[in-house]
């Protein structure tokens, strides 16, 4: 590992990964922070593709001005498959020399982690994560910035369908994003009332899920809904509506609610989130430290080694997996 420089004057922020609302009050966060401290901050446009072809621009205050209600990233987001060469790095780190900055703010999920430790590692660059996905997967957080916009943007497509539904004493299998994590469904599947919640943390038994709804019909529930996590192992919506169909034959509707999940005013929940861990970031630059994703843990600031981000998923809890079978009767 580099040596690492013990003043920041310049910080870099980008967006990595997928874009959710909430990166835009943390880059404005980390643009005002950086100011306040009498740094010099610049945007890395189009995350780590942009730092290797060298989209670095210095940001002002009135850059970032009206932007914290906007979903987003108004200094865009990539996934960059040359950010994962050792040729690609070199040539990003280059550039973030060239421009005189010495610490990087990155907001994204584990993936993007991944190439701030990289660059952690390889360069005397000083760098921070900052947990920013919809997925709410990332051990060292309670939350992640864009989780409550993206639920609260569900439960209020579940709400609208189940009047669909009702109308039409329908089953709808609703798909919700979450390859690999499940809180998206099972948070929403309670609040919103469905009557299964399928996930990739649980094995899924189609005879049983048929078997619960056709019960349902004939104690009188003329309609139901299913939230369908897009990563279950039995596969997506479609899939698993066709096979329920077939067992419990009764009237199945499909709705893929898709990157609609992503975007949107972000909540005020992930306003305060972001901005708070946009400062804690920078504070984080400007004592030294590098390597390490600044997140929010019982209401405190905390911080983790980056690798925390991808080697200890959060996992979804036994209490809500009961209370949702238990409210699904």
């Amino acid at each position: 590992m580099a040596s690492k420089i013990k003043k920041v004057k310049r910080i870099g922020v980008l967006c990595s990964g997928g874009d959710c609302s909430g990166m835009n009050p943390c880059v404005r966060s980390v643009v005002r922070s950086a100011l306040y401290y009498k740094m010099e901050p610049f945007a890395i446009y189009r995350g780590y593709e942009g730092m290797i072809n060298d989209e670095i621009k210095p940001m002002t205050s009135r850059d970032v001005g009206g932007i914290g209600n906007r979903g987003g990233t108004i200094i865009g987001s990539a996934r960059s498959m040359a950010f994962k060469t050792k040729a690609g790095r070199q040539k990003a780190i280059k550039n973030l020399k060239k421009h005189g900055i010495d610490g990087v703010v990155v907001i994204g999920g584990d993936g993007s982690f991944h190439g701030a430790d990289s660059l952690h590692r390889e360069s005397d660059i000083l760098t921070i994560g900052v947990p920013g996905t919809i997925d709410n997967d990332l051990s060292g957080t309670d939350f992640t910035i864009g989780y409550d916009t993206a639920i609260n943007v569900v439960l209020d497509a579940i709400d609208k369908i189940r009047d669909t539904a009702a109308s039409h004493d329908r089953i709808f299998f609703i798909e919700v994003m979450g390859r690999h994590a499940g809180y998206i469904a099972l948070e929403t599947g309670i609040a919103g009332g469905a009557e299964e919640v399928v996930i990739p943390e649980t094995k899924t038994d189609i005879k049983a899920i048929a078997t619960h709804l056709e019960q349902g019909r004939k104690g009188g529930k003329m309609s139901s809904i299913v939230i369908v996590a897009e990563g279950d192992e039995v596969g997506g919506a479609y899939r698993i509506a066709e096979e329920v169909a077939k067992l419990a034959k009764l009237p199945a509707r499909v709705s893929i609610l898709g990157h609609l999940q992503r975007g949107g005013t972000p909540t005020c929940a992930d306003r305060l989130l972001a901005s708070r861990l946009g400062l804690a970031s920078v504070r984080q630059l400007k004592a030294g430290k590098s390597g390490i994703m600044v997140g929010v843990v019982s209401g405190k600031i905390k911080t983790s080694p980056l690798n925390r981000s991808w080697s200890g998923h959060k996992k979804v809890t036994k209490e809500l997996l009961d209370l949702s079978r238990i409210l699904s009767i």
